[in-house]
Parts: structure tokens; C-alpha cells; sequence
């Protein structure tokens, strides 16, 4: 403990003890009094010895700890508690396009980055033909691949030619 410590604890033990003799002696209600201040109990030095004095465990944060050391089977249950533990899917099948393995109703990764890519470069060719990114179409736009004819009901469409072969996934 620190003299400073000290000194606090020493100052809170003489006023418990002030307050227990008035009340012994039958002064129940203490009225304001006059503070004064005086020269200290105990003398201090002027020169900085705070390393000197200061313990190293006057710098610590003291935090809580464990009373009891917890026991390896109540780790283990802890730990291997069945909502912790992840949950075993019974909804994952193989990808008929590609054979990689999915979540059944969704779109396989591997094949979703192939048609972000394709609707990417699609996306740049439509840019090219318009005057910014950022207009709108005026009018609804087909993309037609190789070996492919516009119909009678793209008339008034935009077309867009790839020249490449449709995509299986790619629907017309």
C-alpha cells in the first residue's frame, strides 16, 4: 500500500470513528461546521520520488476473476452445446450445369459468376451504343448470339449481337 493510500484510509478510519463517538455521547444530528485547512499529518517531500514510493501495483487494473477454476466437463458441455454446433444441411445437392455442389432452389456460385460475367459484357456493349451509363433506354433491348435472326416481335427493340455461341443457361 502507498502512503498515500495510507493516509485515506486513515482519514476515512478517524471520521467513522468521529461519527460513532457523537452519536454514543448523544449528538444525533451533526449541524455545518467551519473547515479549516491545515498543514498535513504527515510531511511530504517537495521533490518528485513518485517512482520511488509508487509500487508497480499501483499501475494495474485490477479486474474481476474466477472464484473456482471451471471443470473440463463443464467446458466441454459449454462448448459442445448443441445450439452452438452448426446446424447439418440436408438441402445440398449437385448442379446439373456444372456438377459443383449447391443449395437445392438456388443458383450455383460458379454458375452465377459466369452469367455476372456475360451480363457484364453485355451491360458494356449496351453502354457503347447509348450515350452514357447513366441514360435510360427508350426502347427495350434483345440480345441475339450467333446463327440467331431477329423476330417480328423485335421490331421496335434495340438488338444487341454477341458474337459468340448462346449460353445453355442464357433462355431465350
Amino acid at each position: 500500500m502507498s502512503l498515500s493510500g495510507l493516509i485515506q484510509f486513515l482519514g476515512g478510519s478517524l471520521q467513522r470513528l468521529e461519527l460513532r463517538l457523537a452519536h454514543a455521547a448523544g449528538f444525533d444530528s451533526v449541524g455545518p461546521a467551519l473547515a479549516v485547512s491545515g498543514p498535513q499529518i504527515l510531511p511530504q517531500s517537495h521533490h518528485s520520488s513518485d517512482e520511488e514510493n509508487s509500487s508497480f501495483l499501483d499501475s494495474i487494473v485490477w479486474m474481476a476473476a474466477p472464484k473456482k477454476r471451471r471443470t473440463v466437463e463443464v467446458n466441454r458441455c459449454r462448448r459442445r452445446n448443441p445450439n452452438k454446433l452448426i446446424k447439418v444441411k440436408h438441402n445440398i445437392e449437385p448442379c446439373p450445369e456444372c456438377g459443383n455442389m449447391k443449395l437445392k432452389h438456388t443458383l450455383c456460385g460458379f454458375c452465377f459468376e459466369k452469367v455476372r460475367t456475360e451480363t457484364a459484357m453485355i451491360r458494356k456493349q449496351i453502354s457503347s451504343v447509348e450515350d452514357g451509363p447513366l441514360s435510360a433506354p427508350a426502347v427495350d433491348s434483345v440480345v441475339l448470339y450467333e446463327t440467331e435472326a431477329p423476330s417480328e416481335a423485335d421490331k421496335d427493340k434495340r438488338i444487341i449481337e454477341r458474337n459468340r455461341k448462346r449460353p445453355f443457361w442464357f433462355n431465350t
